[in-house]
């Protein structure tokens, strides 16, 4: 390729082909296990004109360099030799803070710039300096002072078996920096995911992590609604089928190591508290689902389970953690250590399959012994089409909170909280994708 023409007539590609990757690979980097490249990280967010939808465009890094599977390490962005080596610099540092990586370079073939986002220093190297896997780990962790046994954590790799899908790059960062509070010794941990985005299968990989290391053996999976409960065991769960059982009744077997139940299982009344059946010692990890309801509450019944195991790391997660007066997620479990929010997940466009309708606003009342639900279609927060025609559902009395709601009066307004997590195994009956970005309406 030289031979034909010069360095500085080459393509972005040339230049990687023919010096940036064989650099990267003469430092130690294993190209088929660590390095990815053209890695799309977003699916681009969806575009809605009337009821025409498209999609922006993805976000990309030309090259993503891994320690272990699931730990990223670099992010190198390229450009051909008619730029300057740092030119790529700006767009790789925006990227690496999206997705938490510690190092970046930029390459137009002669050497790199390297940028510490920790420190934020700049250095340039030559082709022959690019820094190992092990060079760069040890960096990235020199100042956490990390045992053998705090690393042996924090490198564990995720579950995976042939077909499975792999984490996001949010819930990537979810689960790493859960990991990395834990092998610290942070005790209580909240993490702020928009619905729909896989809590429960981001929860899966922190437990799977932290049981498969021996670093927890017995942990409890709460959540409010059995549905939640019943779902999590038969998809996200299900690699833990030979450990897990759920809390039903008084029965209360020890044998197991993974224990879900509804916070009102084991909440009981005032005359009685199941949970007391355990010592308080007994669980080492506990992960509550929706942590915005009851268990927020200084008072709440739910709160005394918290309390009673105190001694057990505790991992809360919500769309939507509350801050009043008399509830706070805050003040038990701290700041959050990861918030992905609804904003991010439209701009990135996740969960939209292409067969789907564009649902952004749903309106939904009872007549004549059915659920009636209008469906809106349009772009987000701004203009809404009726779809016709509506949907008419059978009358379902499933959910008894839902059937509260529709007889309590009209409201209308932005979404409640409680009201969307009653109505949302709704949206399963109607054979359309009603996403995690999606904005409702409901004028009941």
């Amino acid at each position: 390729m030289s031979e034909l023409m010069t360095k500085h007539e080459m393509t972005e590609e040339d230049i990687k082909l023919q010096y940036i990757t064989p650099a990267i690979e003469r430092a130690g980097w294993n190209k088929l296990k660590q390095i990815k490249m053209e890695y799309n990280f977003t699916d681009g967010r969806v575009i809605v004109r009337g009821n025409v939808t498209a999609r922006g465009k993805k976000k990309r890094t030309d090259y993503l360099l891994y320690y272990k599977p699931n730990i990223p390490l670099a992010i190198i962005e390229a450009k051909d030799n008619k730029h300057s080596v740092g030119a790529g610099m700006q767009q790789a540092i925006e990227y690496a803070e999206v997705l938490d990586i510690p190092f970046v370079y930029s390459s137009n073939g002669d050497g790199f710039l390297e940028h510490d986002m920790k420190s934020g220093k700049e250095r340039e190297l030559t082709l022959e300096q690019f820094p190992s896997p092990q060079d760069l780990w040890r960096r990235h962790i020199g100042d956490k002072h990390f045992t053998p046994e705090q690393e042996e954590l924090i490198t564990e790799p995720y579950y995976f078996q042939p077909g499975d899908k792999t984490p996001r790059y949010y819930q990537r960062i979810a689960i790493n920096r859960t990991i990395d509070a834990i092998a610290r010794g942070q005790n209580r941990i909240l993490l702020v995911m928009a619905t729909g985005t896989c809590k429960t299968y981001t929860a899966f990989q922190i437990i799977h992590r932290l049981w498969k290391s021996g670093r927890k053996k017995k942990i409890l999976f709460l959540a409010d609604r059995n549905i939640l409960v019943d779902q999590t065991m038969q998809q996200d769960f299900k690699p833990f089928s030979k450990v897990m059982t759920k809390i039903e009744g008084k029965k209360l077997d020890s044998s197991y190591e993974l224990y879900l139940s509804l916070y009102q299982q084991l909440a009981g009344d005032e005359n009685e508290e199941p949970f007391r059946a355990f010592k308080s010692d007994f669980f080492d990890l506990i992960v509550i689902d929706e942590c915005h309801r009851g268990s927020a509450k200084e008072d709440s019944r739910w709160r005394r389970i918290l309390e009673y195991f105190s001694s057990a790391t505790q991992i809360g997660m919500t769309a939507t953690p509350k801050e009043t007066k008399e509830v706070s997620n805050i003040s038990y479990f701290g700041e959050p250590i990861y918030t992905y929010s609804l904003k991010q997940g439209i701009d990135d466009g996740f969960g939209f399959r292409s067969r789907s309708a564009v649902i952004v606003c749903f309106e939904a009342y009872f007549a004549g012994g059915s659920l009636i639900v209008h469906l809106f279609t349009g772009e987000v927060f701004q203009h809404f089409t009726l779809l016709q025609p509506f949907v008419v559902l059978p009358y379902l009395p499933a959910d008894d909170r839902f059937n509260q709601f529709l007889h309590a009066g009209r409201r209308s307004g932005e979404i409640d909280r409680y009201l969307f997590d009653a109505a949302f195994p709704f949206s399963y009956l109607l054979d359309l994708d009603i996403c995690f970005h999606t904005y409702f309406y409901f004028s009941i």
